[in-house]
């Protein structure tokens, strides 16, 4: 069966100097997260929340306690405190965070998810979940943890390549992993 990627390179065979193999990986790579992030704004129209929004939700639930201080928040949006306090101040006025002065210094200010907030998250986590098990769906449970441990394998490669440690390079006897787009067939999935 056909795919837009086959569609892609059979446009662009002999016309790009470029292995048809890793291009087939990396475009189904990129139009996956395409499908993806078209679900997750789905997700925040169905919440009725902006990925800001969601994302300043999301740390807060993430927490044992549901709170943080807003530098903290802050820290983990990289948000400048100005930013933070603006993104708070609408939230607050939702009804989906609420400020809580410190008991034993009065300075301290923590953000606490409210219930409606944590609701709204929560309502935001199952649409995602629905849209990425429909995605995944496609694979059996032992095709799934082969993509995994494969993606797994090329995320720390290229984690350490962004930080300028490189892994020596996958030997030849590697290649028998590979998958041979041109002959259609695929021995690792």
């Amino acid at each position: 069966m056909e795919d837009s990627v086959d569609r892609h390179l059979a446009r662009w065979r002999g016309k790009a100097p470029y292995d048809e193999t890793v291009e087939a990986v990396v475009t189904r790579i990129q139009n996956l997260t395409k499908h993806v992030a078209n679900g997750k704004r789905r997700m925040h129209d169905e919440v009725g929340l902006a990925d800001y929004e969601f994302q300043t939700l999301h740390r807060l639930a993430a927490r044992d306690d549901h709170r943080a201080t807003p530098g903290e928040l802050a820290a983990e949006l990289m948000l400048s405190g100005a930013g933070m306090t603006g993104r708070l101040d609408a939230l607050e006025q939702a009804g989906l965070v609420r400020r809580i002065r410190g008991t034993a210094d009065r300075r301290r200010v923590d953000v606490e998810l409210t219930d409606e907030g944590h609701a709204r998250w929560l309502a935001g986590m199952r649409f995602q979940d629905q849209v990425e098990r429909q995605i995944v769906g496609a694979l059996d449970a032992r095709e799934r943890d082969r993509l995994n441990a494969l993606l797994k394998k090329m995320l720390l490669h290229a984690e350490e390549l962004a930080a300028g440690t490189p892994s020596p390079s996958p030997s030849a006897g590697a290649g028998a992993e590979r998958t041979d787009s041109t002959a259609g067939t695929d021995s690792t999935i």
